[in-house]
């Protein structure tokens, strides 16, 4: 019997905890049944060597932005800047981007003016925002859905795990939730049953990897192989069996990510 395959929808195949064993990482993700993954840019001066690894893999595919973390770190993007590389064939969604004032709240300020940039680039380009969300749920809310009445544009919270009242938010403007490791911790009961109370169709799974690890793995590095635990705790969520789980998250992750599906189409 043949193994459902499912898309690691966010991971960070540059960092250095990858760089002994690429080739084998992604190996290990296609014998679980992972067959894409997004790999995500978070500075926007390292574009080229993500963009690299999404050349020289087929199942890989890449975004950029500057991650909210960064952000007082790293030139402002400009809205130019990220739909020109959006060019690229395998590009495939706009950021990471959002808000953290958990680890870097004195800089909120750029992070709300380059939040917006990535919006924008979103809204031109027609390609999904990929956002991370760290303890600022009511500013997140608010810039997300400012931007969304001025101009509709689709978004994916990546990594969920911010409170209900932002899962809530997010859905109503027909944004996606994804599900990380997190999600399959003992102690993130009340994590499952946000994801629970979301529609179905309306949810990712990823890796975040190298971070995050689900069990059995926690505590060690994170990789795209391991998405297949986390669609697990996502059926048993649901109540689904894992094929059909697997086969609804690909449906879901196709119908953000159009240019993925658009891609495989063509090749």
């Amino acid at each position: 019997m043949s193994t459902p395959q499912i898309t690691d929808s966010h991971c960070h195949l540059d960092f250095p905890d990858f760089d002994d064993e690429r080739p084998e990482i992604i190996a290990r993700a296609l014998d679980a049944g992972v067959r894409r993954m997004v790999t995500i840019c978070t500075r926007l001066r390292l574009e080229p060597q993500v963009r690299a690894i999404a050349e020289a893999f087929d199942p890989v595919f890449y975004a950029a932005g500057t991650h909210p973390m960064s952000a007082a770190d790293e030139p402002l993007a400009t809205v130019d800047q990220l739909v020109s590389l959006a060019k690229h064939p395998k590009f495939v969604g706009i950021g990471e981007t959002g808000l953290d004032y958990h680890y870097t709240a004195e800089s909120a300020g750029v992070q709300k003016d380059s939040l917006r940039v990535h919006i924008e680039a979103a809204q031109d380009t027609g390609l999904p925002l990929i956002i991370h969300a760290r303890a600022a749920d009511d500013d997140m809310a608010r810039i997300l859905t400012e931007g969304f009445r001025a101009q509709p544009y689709t978004c994916v919270m990546h990594c969920f795990s911010s409170s209900a009242a932002l899962a809530r938010a997010a859905l109503d403007l027909g944004f996606y939730l994804s599900m990380s490791g997190i999600a399959a911790f003992p102690k993130s009961q009340e994590l499952r049953d946000i994801f629970a109370a979301a529609p179905v169709d309306r949810v990712l799974v990823e890796t975040d990897s190298p971070y995050l690890a689900p069990p059995p793995h926690r505590g060690k590095r994170n990789e795209p192989a391991y998405t297949a635990h986390t669609a697990r705790v996502g059926a048993d969520v649901f109540g689904l069996d894992y094929a059909d789980f697997a086969t609804q998250s690909e449906a879901n992750f196709e119908r953000l990510f159009h240019k993925v599906a658009k891609y495989k189409a063509a090749a």
